[in-house]
């Protein structure tokens, strides 16, 4: 008797339990389908407007003066570090600053020699830009100047527009254009957080355009090695070892040149690999390539060398930049293609810029706002553009020296700027007998750290699709044009996230024993399925026009196949995991409903699980929760079983 007594209550208690327990499901359930609407899409823009203008929110009239220079910090970060700036600092960056100035002007001029401009526009390019990113730039060890990647670009684009060797004013007036251009861009960019666009040159394009872009560059620098006067304006390898031939055939050679030039640059590679095993020595590869010039240019000089068929710089204007405001031609009739060169810059520009500074950030432990980066980035180009400057942007060598030489803030950039005027100023007639060979070598020798080869045997490892994107990019690059690289590059990319979405995967779910985590059955073989249910998960962030149908037709084939699998026990209810699945549009409702209607037809419920907080407001207005029913939407997988379970329904 007694024995009847417990069995009955211990049966009262489990219902109670059941019943305590379906009554928490249907109120999480509630939690879910009572949630506000999400914020609208015009809500949105003002927030990020709002974001971006006043960067913490709302103030009161006591507040005001502090939001403003709060504000005006945020423009101009040397307003907030400025005011603790010691003399302690001052040191490090003074020295830091003379390392990277002794660098940079043989750089510069070797860069504006491949940009095919004059070599003072190098120098200019490194005196203003580095002083607006010195006020506006929140990287601290940034070098800004000219840099052979977007050289190479303008030197690639712009002669296609303008012959430089017909008319020099006309393709430098242009290349100024375009500098303004790629500034207008970059500071839009960074007002509107825009600064995703610059991730469609994925990581792995990157290494591929850059290690085809340096062996490009490399290429080009023969014409000052080998002292060549007449050379191809293509970058792809044939035209540029056909020109090299044929010069050998048509022109006489003088081999003063390439033994100039070799033997600077295997004195400026040997005191890189010194730099490199005693890192103490950091200044020594920072002050061979100025050392380079000075010595090239004294033996040219001392042993009338330029007479002897060595190329040298000759004409090298000095003084201050001088303004270039009525040398940018908005009226010309080339004005969308130099617009669209600016744009290829501005984006190339902003990605190797970032790239560098963030890397450095993370050694010295802060974080590198990319949107305020673009916005100081457009800012000094704009500025350039006014003032006879090209395109301009971080360096990662120059960088690496910077850091090396001990740097604390940009302050640096300032001390190399102030040193490259000072030289522009009381220097330039000292170059003129520079060979052009040594120019080439110093270009060379920067080349190397473009090339990572490690880097690419890395993406092959983790990733093919990335590999192909690399490898096609750098073969673009190299065997087609600069802008058949990046189209490549930019292509393969949205053709890889173009896949993804029309194409998500769909995966089957089970119980982890002893767990309440539902997971993929074929990652986790130990998952289980539970009997009567089918459990299914799609795989991609929006469920839209794109790929509804397929996902549709990708749960259908695999119900059909999960069925036939189990033909002792009928499957009654589909589950669909919706937790991946951020925004939903009307073609995602409709594919929905059609799934609904062929389950119920072959006598199947649907129930839907994890719904995000847009795609339950969605299905709320289309009114498809009705058609479905409420009781069968649920906050979790684990709920939708339990309820399952629970109902004990033979749908």
């Amino acid at each position: 008797m007694g024995s009847l007594v417990n069995e009955s209550f211990s049966i009262e208690l489990q219902q109670l339990d059941a019943a305590s327990t379906d009554t928490a499901r249907k109120e999480r359930t509630q939690w879910l389908l009572t949630s506000p609407n999400p914020p609208s899409l015009c809500h949105e823009l003002i927030n990020t407007v709002k974001e971006t203008v006043l960067p913490h929110g709302k103030t009161t009239k006591q507040s005001r003066k502090g939001a403003f220079f709060s504000f005006m910090q945020g423009l101009f970060p040397i307003l907030k570090w400025g005011r603790n700036y010691k003399a302690t600092k001052f040191k490090h960056d003074l020295m830091a600053g003379l390392t990277l100035a002794s660098l940079c002007i043989p750089q510069s001029i070797g860069y504006a020699n491949l940009a095919k401009l004059d070599p003072q526009y190098g120098l200019y390019t490194s005196v203003v830009p580095p002083l607006i990113y010195a006020v506006m730039g929140s990287s601290r060890e940034i070098a800004i100047g000219p840099v052979a990647v977007v050289s190479l670009l303008l030197s690639a684009m712009v002669p296609k527009l303008v012959d430089p060797a017909v008319d020099s004013i006309a393709y430098r007036n242009l290349v100024f254009t375009a500098t303004f251009f790629t500034g207008a861009f970059q500071a839009v960019f960074g007002l509107f957080r825009l600064g995703f666009l610059v991730d469609f040159l994925s990581h792995a394009a990157i290494v591929g355009f850059m290690g085809g872009a340096a062996i490009v560059i490399g290429l080009q620098q023969l014409k000052g090695l080998l002292g060549i006067n007449h050379f191809t304006t293509q970058t792809d390898v044939v035209s540029v070892l056909e020109a090299v031939f044929r010069s050998f055939n048509k022109e006489p050679w003088f081999p003063l040149n390439f033994i100039i030039g070799c033997s600077f640059l295997v004195f400026i590679l040997i005191t890189r690999f010194i730099g490199k095993r005693n890192k103490k020595m950091f200044w020594l590869p920072a002050m061979a390539p100025l050392a380079s010039v000075i010595l090239s240019t004294l033996i040219v000089y001392l042993t009338n060398a330029d007479q002897h068929g060595v190329k040298i710089v000759k004409h090298f204007k000095g003084g201050h930049p001088p303004s270039s405001v009525h040398q940018l031609q908005f009226k010309d009739p080339h004005i969308g293609e130099v617009a669209k060169i600016g744009l290829i810059c501005a984006i190339v520009a902003l990605t190797e810029a970032i790239a560098v500074g963030r890397s450095f950030a993370s050694i010295k432990g802060y974080h590198l706002d990319g949107n305020k980066e673009m916005t100081a980035m457009g800012c000094m180009n704009l500025v350039g553009s006014l003032t006879s400057c090209y395109i301009a942007t971080g360096s990662f060598s120059r960088t690496a020296v910077n850091f090396s030489a001990g740097s604390e803030t940009v302050v640096s950039n300032i001390v190399m700027a102030i040193t490259v005027l000072l030289s522009l100023e009381l220097l330039t007639k000292l170059l003129y007998y520079t060979p052009l060979a040594i120019l080439a070598s110093i270009i060379i020798s920067a080349l190397p750290g473009l090339i990572d080869i490690n880097e690419a045997c890395h993406i092959w490892k983790v990733d093919k699709t990335d590999f192909i994107i690399c490898i096609a990019t750098f073969f673009g690059v190299l065997f087609g044009s600069v802008e058949i690289g990046l189209l490549i590059a930019v292509g393969i990319s949205f053709g890889k996230i173009i896949v993804d979405t029309i194409r998500p995967s769909v995966e089957l779910q089970g119980r982890l024993p002893g767990t309440y985590t539902f997971c993929d059955i074929t990652q986790f073989p130990v998952a289980t399925e539970t009997p009567g249910i089918l459990i299914i998960r799609v795989n991609n962030a929006s469920l839209c026009f794109a790929n509804a149908n397929f996902i549709r037709q990708r749960i259908l084939r695999l119900v059909k196949h999960t069925s036939e699998g189990h033909i002792q026990e009928k499957i009654n209810v589909l589950v669909l995991d919706m937790s991946n699945v951020m925004n939903v549009d009307t073609s995602g409702i409709v594919a929905l409903e059609e799934l609904y209607r062929e389950l119920i037809s072959q006598g199947m419920q649907l129930g839907i699980a994890s719904p995000s907080w847009k795609v339950i407001n969605k299905l709320k207005a289309a009114n498809f929760l009705d058609k479905l029913g409420k009781g069968w939407i649920f906050l979790t997988v684990g709920d939708a079983v339990d309820g399952c379970l629970t109902s004990k329904m033979d749908v």
